[in-house]
């Protein structure tokens, strides 16, 4: 046999004591009352515990409302039909895992800096989301035929995002994204642009100098080996597409979104114009 340590005695045990204790000294009314007491007290916690989580949700609704309200239209719908859009690619296999919803959420919190009231508001809209009747080629032609060519990139470029979170990512939500570009009436070119970077940027904390370069044309949407005319146009093309000022009406986040594109645009093109200077 093997020595067990004895556990703790829980509340059970304290309960117990308390009964012996009031039968002894009170006898059948004094445990009577204390059975009263007991369940009075029970009760009265679970009415605050209620009473406070019905006030945080009443204050998170407030807080939402007024933040809803203090966004422009386009904003909002814009957030609605991304939340419903990576909601139904994520039910495309029939289930939304716990991990497709820490991925869409973790993608709000983490590259867009949503806050506490905004994460609240982005959970209630993956809640209905979930129940939303719609299908996906209903919810793309709304977003097609409600924003313009720039927001439509942005969504493709979120979409490969969140896709990308998985490692590897899977070959069905790759085949999906690039139909989603066709329902969006984006340019072949511009959604191989998306998927090379990403495809590159998985390889880039091991990548050689080569590799580097790859990604760098992949960034502009070119093929390995283009000349500098080529590169200077790409670049011209896509400063154009991603200029913060073109989302500027869908938010602040969506904004810095655009920004964090032009940066890595702005990186690849140094790069290239450094290289050809040199005439390397």
């Amino acid at each position: 046999m093997y020595y067990r340590q004895q556990n703790q005695p829980g509340c059970g045990g304290c309960l117990l004591i308390l009964v012996m204790v009031a039968l002894v000294t009170g006898g059948a009314p004094a445990l009577l009352n204390l059975f009263g007491f007991l369940l009075y007290s029970g009760l009265a916690g679970v009415l605050v515990l209620f009473a406070a989580f019905w006030g945080f949700t009443y204050y998170m609704r407030r807080k939402v409302a007024s933040y809803e309200a203090s966004q422009t239209e386009s904003h909002n719908r814009f957030v609605f039909l991304l939340v419903n859009i990576l909601v139904k690619i994520a039910q495309v296999d029939g289930h939304f895992t716990r991990p497709e919803l820490n991925a869409i959420l973790n993608f709000f919190q983490y590259h867009l800096r949503y806050n506490q009231e905004q994460m609240y508001w982005v959970k209630q809209l993956v809640k209905e989301a979930r129940d939303n009747p719609t299908d996906l080629g209903q919810l793309l032609e709304e977003f097609r035929n409600g924003f313009a060519y720039e927001p439509r990139l942005i969504l493709l470029e979120l979409i490969y995002q969140i896709i990308h979170t998985k490692q590897p990512p899977p070959a069905d939500e790759l085949r999906l994204a690039r139909e989603v570009a066709q329902v969006l009436q984006i340019s072949v070119y511009d959604q191989r642009t998306i998927e090379a970077k990403y495809m590159y940027r998985q390889r880039q904390e091991a990548a050689s100098a080569g590799q580097l370069e790859e990604q760098y044309y992949a960034v502009l949407g070119l093929e390995p080996g283009a000349d500098f005319a080529e590169i200077k146009k790409a670049y011209r093309k896509l400063s154009m597409q991603y200029h913060p000022d073109k989302v500027g009406h869908l938010g602040e986040e969506f904004k810095k979104v655009a920004e964090e594109k032009m940066k890595e645009i702005n990186v690849a093109y140094g790069y290239f114009e450094k290289k050809f200077a040199n005439g390397r």
